[in-house]
């Protein structure tokens, strides 16, 4: 399908999606320029299926031309999906910047922050940026903050099978939602302060991260599952 005919189709789902007066609409995007996770087809069709569910409207693109003006502002939030490397060019970043600075929300999902180095802004709007993982296995997780919707369900300690991210570059005031006991597993290299999930206000609109969807198991967790929706909630302001 050509860029022209995707977009057309795009600009009647919006008229079909306005016309039945839907609240929240989402882009889910997993453009990869780097690493290519092999959980992506499944990750997508988990965080479809609970969009769905909670009468979310949703299009899922690899396609950086969504990232204009026309387009970005038929949606209430945007997921980058375990996205890697370089994925947007000039004019695409600053129809996002703006898109953030008008109110609207961000989720980042595992590689997300595996996703434009060379770009701050974005740096800042994720939180951190990856620098290394070991093999994937079992590790405990505190849950730090049980209020917030994408963790008040959890126990105060999950635990949890997937590839654990260590970072660098990590901003300082953000809210913190769960810290990896990195005692419970083998490779971490941040020590005590290892931040896995966390939430900001950020220039304008909201910013929800967190490092777990390694894995195609990771999203058959209705533990996991209710996190990534309730990180989803918490930026589009649905209560």
């Amino acid at each position: 399908m050509t860029q022209r005919c995707s977009l057309l189709l795009f600009f009647l789902l919006m008229a079909l999606i306005s016309f039945g007066q839907a609240s929240k609409s989402v882009l889910i995007f997993s453009k990869t320029a780097g690493f290519r996770h092999q959980s992506i087809p499944k990750g997508v069709a988990t965080v479809s299926k609970l969009l769905a569910e909670h009468n979310i409207n949703f299009v899922h693109t690899e396609d950086a031309i969504y990232f204009s003006a026309d387009s970005l502002k038929n949606f209430d939030a945007v997921i980058f999906l375990n996205t890697t490397g370089d994925i947007l060019n000039n004019q695409q970043k600053a129809a996002f910047k703006k898109f953030i600075q008008s109110g609207k929300g961000y989720v980042g999902i595992h590689a997300a922050s595996d996703t434009e180095y060379n770009w701050p802004w974005y740096g800042a709007l994720v939180g951190g940026y990856f620098s290394s993982h070991p093999a994937v296995q079992e590790a405990h997780m505190e849950v730090v903050n049980r209020t917030h919707p994408s963790t008040a369900h959890l126990p105060h300690t999950w635990i949890h099978r997937d590839e654990w991210y260590d970072f660098k570059d990590v901003k300082s005031g953000l809210h913190i939602l769960m810290m990896l006991d990195e005692t419970t597993y083998e490779g971490g290299k941040m020590g005590k302060f290892h931040p896995i999930a966390w939430f900001q206000s950020f220039d304008g609109g909201r910013s929800f991260y967190t490092g777990l969807g390694h894995t195609d198991e990771s999203y058959d967790s209705e533990l996991f599952q209710k996190h990534i929706i309730g990180g989803v909630h918490y930026v589009l302001r649905i209560k």
